[in-house]
């Protein structure tokens, strides 16, 4: 018999509030952490706005020396990392570091480093490219400094699956510890490329919102959705089996209960037109917790305000609850942060484990009015106070990649 697991500890990092209850504070404010792009000219640039994190220094967080040698997706996943362990109790002195893994991705890495060291390759030749250029840049690097950074010494994985890393990186985490490979994970998502590549990149796929009004650019199923806007950050959660947590007395934030991996096996940018793939992963979800879909209370839609994901993403929701899917809430917290890419389900998950712990399921901002075929109960305008007792997070990844996790109010 698999072991149960549950959430002990969470940390975040986010364009509208650094810590978790600062994050959960501007949920329930209705903030929106969209601006426009100040950290380089936007002048020929089809997209202008972003969701930066800004006013944070690493060095407020970590020695000088350790931050020199991150670069930013690095430096929110390790202060995540570090609030999340606080915020869990745990002592690290007191574990044996070989059953306290990791588990945490990032889409992308660090693009900023790869520009940089082109334009250095290129201007001044292969001398002055940044001896810690790879170490710097990869994506691993993110899971091996949580590793380094906080003794970790169990199992430390990075996976990567474009949007859907984040969900998929919990997930993973959730299955490590019901196989018995560890019995704390750190588990979780960092981003951060919001630099002329990552946002001319995704620009030219014409993925991203060109409005400049940041009250309006990322606006989850409204009709008049033009693609998703940029964010960063990370969100990092400790997973425990349910026996250690006990043991030591660890406060129950949640129990993980279900999860869900597919892939549409389809196209390498848009989901698969009936929603299928991620039908099946939010069934696969439920069916592991052995509930029916009309005991799901809110779904965190992956919700990215283009016009594919949230058309495929409603008949993904429909075809997995059926009758009921008009009776779920929904809600997509990317109206208010904009789009984490590798982060963004991460900090979902953390998003689903506060409804259940407050009783809140927070608007999509943006939204006024949606198309004929989104006709689901998308929360509008303000949140609702309601009690949330199973809440299901969903990523969606280029490349097909689907992903699902299930949480429910912790019970004995």
């Amino acid at each position: 018999m698999s072991r149960r697991v549950v959430v002990t500890g969470m940390g975040a990092v986010t364009p509208i509030g650094i810590g978790v209850e600062n994050f959960w504070k501007g949920v329930k404010e209705n903030k929106v952490g969209i601006q426009l792009i100040d950290r380089f000219d936007t002048t020929e640039f089809k997209a202008k706005v972003a969701a930066q994190v800004n006013d944070f220094n690493a060095k407020d967080y970590m020695d000088a020396k350790s931050a020199k040698r991150m670069e930013k997706f690095c430096q929110f996943a390790v202060v995540a990392a570090k609030e999340a362990l606080e915020n869990s109790g745990l002592d690290m002195s007191k574990e044996d570091p070989y059953r306290v893994g990791v588990s945490v991705g990032s889409g992308i890495g660090s693009l900023e480093q790869a520009e940089e060291n082109t334009l250095k390759l290129k201007e001044k030749g292969p001398g002055r490219i940044n001896p810690l250029l790879v170490p710097e840049m990869i994506t691993n690097m993110a899971a091996g400094n949580i590793s380094i950074a906080l003794g970790a010494k169990g199992k430390s994985i990075n996976v990567v699956t474009a949007c859907a890393t984040g969900t998929h990186s919990i997930g993973e985490a959730f299955r490590s510890i019901q196989c018995k490979d560890a019995d704390v994970m750190i588990a979780g998502g960092t981003e951060s490329c919001i630099t002329p590549l990552g946002v001319g990149g995704f620009a030219a796929l014409t993925a991203l919102s060109t409005s400049t009004d940041p009250m309006n650019a990322s606006r989850p199923f409204d009709k008049d959705r033009d693609g998703f806007v940029m964010g960063e950050g990370a969100g990092i959660v400790i997973l425990e089996s349910l026996e250690h947590a006990l043991e030591r007395g660890a406060n129950i934030y949640a129990e993980i209960v279900g999860y869900g991996a597919t892939s549409d096996a389809y196209h390498i940018t848009s989901p698969a037109e009936d929603g299928s793939g991620a039908a099946r992963a939010m069934t696969n979800a439920m069916e592991e917790a052995g509930i029916t879909p009309d005991m799901v209370d809110y779904i965190n839609a992956h919700g990215t305000s283009t016009h594919h994901n949230d058309l495929f993403e409603t008949r993904a929701i429909k075809l997995a609850f059926g009758d009921t899917a008009k009776d779920v809430k929904i809600s997509s917290t990317k109206s208010m942060v904009g789009h984490l890419l590798g982060a963004a389900g991460a900090v979902e998950f953390i998003t689903c484990v506060k409804s259940i712990e407050d009783g809140y399921v927070h608007p999509n901002m943006g939204l006024k009015e949606s198309d004929e075929e989104l006709d689901l109960d998308y929360v509008k305008d303000e949140g609702i106070e309601m009690e949330v007792n199973y809440a299901l997070s969903n990523s969606l990844g280029f490349g097909g990649h689907n992903a699902t996790v299930l949480v429910k109010k912790y019970t004995a």
